[in-house]
C-alpha cells in the first residue's frame, strides 16, 4: 500500500523542520530580548511567518521605526512569494489541481517552494494533499520553535555564542541545500544573474532592494533563456 500524499508531504518537510525549529527558537529569544512578550512573539510567527522579515521587524520596531514604515518594508521584502504559486503550477503542468490553492499557498516559504519544486523535478506528480503536509510541517515547526524560544527567555543563548552564531546560518544553509538539489546547467546562468544583482543592489542600496531587484533580474533572465 502506498502512503497517503499528505503523509508524504509531512515526511518531506522533515529537513525544513530541522532547519526551522532552531531559527524560530532564536527568533523567540531575540523577541523577548527586544522587549516583546511571549504572546507577541508567537503572534508575529503565526501571522507573518517569514523568517528574515520577522528579524527585520524586530530591528525596525525596536529602533522606533513607525509601524507603517515597518509594514511596507516587510511587504516589499516578501513580494517574491507572490510568484511562487504561479511558478509551481507552471512546473506542475496543465492537469494539476488548484482547488485548494488558497490554503496550501499560505505555506509557500522559500524552503517549502524549493522542496516542492525539487519533488516535481524528480518526476513526482503534483498533489494538493502533499502540499498541505509539506507546508503544515514547516509551519508547525516555525510557530512551535518561536514559542519555545520565547518561553526560554532572553538569556537562554548568552552563554553559548557559537550556538547563537550557528542558528543564524542554518536558514540560508538550508535553502542553499535545497537549491543545489534541483540545480542543473540550464538554470545556472539565471541563478548567477539573480545572485549577482542581489549582492550588488544590497551593497549599493539596501537588503530589501537587493532581494527585489535580484528576483526581477532572475525572472527576466529566465524569460530571455526560453
Amino acid at each position: 500500500m502506498t502512503r497517503p500524499p499528505f503523509l508524504d508531504g509531512l515526511a518531506a518537510s522533515l529537513p525544513i523542520v530541522m532547519g526551522y525549529f532552531p531559527i524560530a527558537f532564536s527568533f523567540g529569544v531575540a523577541a523577548t530580548q527586544g522587549g516583546f512578550t511571549g504572546l507577541e512573539a508567537f503572534a508575529l510567527s503565526l501571522i507573518i511567518y517569514a523568517g528574515a522579515s520577522q528579524f527585520l521587524a524586530l530591528a525596525l520596531l525596536a529602533s522606533g521605526a513607525p509601524v507603517l514604515v515597518a509594514a511596507f518594508t516587510l511587504i516589499a521584502m516578501n513580494l517574491r512569494h507572490v510568484l511562487y504559486g504561479p511558478a509551481l503550477m507552471r512546473e506542475a503542468g496543465e492537469g494539476a489541481t488548484r482547488r485548494h490553492a488558497w490554503g496550501w499557498a499560505w505555506g509557500l516559504t522559500d524552503e517549502v517552494f524549493g522542496q516542492a519544486l525539487g519533488a516535481l523535478a524528480r518526476g513526482q506528480r503534483f498533489s494538493e494533499p502533499y502540499m498541505f503536509g509539506l507546508g503544515l510541517g514547516a509551519y508547525a515547526s516555525w510557530v512551535s520553535g518561536t514559542v519555545v524560544g520565547a518561553y526560554a527567555g532572553g538569556g537562554a543563548l548568552e552563554g553559548w555564542p557559537a550556538v547563537n552564531a550557528g542558528l543564524g546560518f542554518m536558514l540560508p544553509a538550508l535553502f542553499l541545500a535545497l537549491l543545489l538539489s534541483i540545480l542543473n546547467r540550464r538554470q545556472l546562468p539565471v541563478i548567477v544573474v539573480a545572485g549577482a544583482v542581489t549582492v550588488v543592489a544590497t551593497l549599493a542600496i539596501s537588503a530589501t532592494s537587493g532581494i527585489l531587484l535580484g528576483m526581477l533580474a532572475g525572472a527576466v533572465a529566465g524569460v530571455l533563456r526560453k
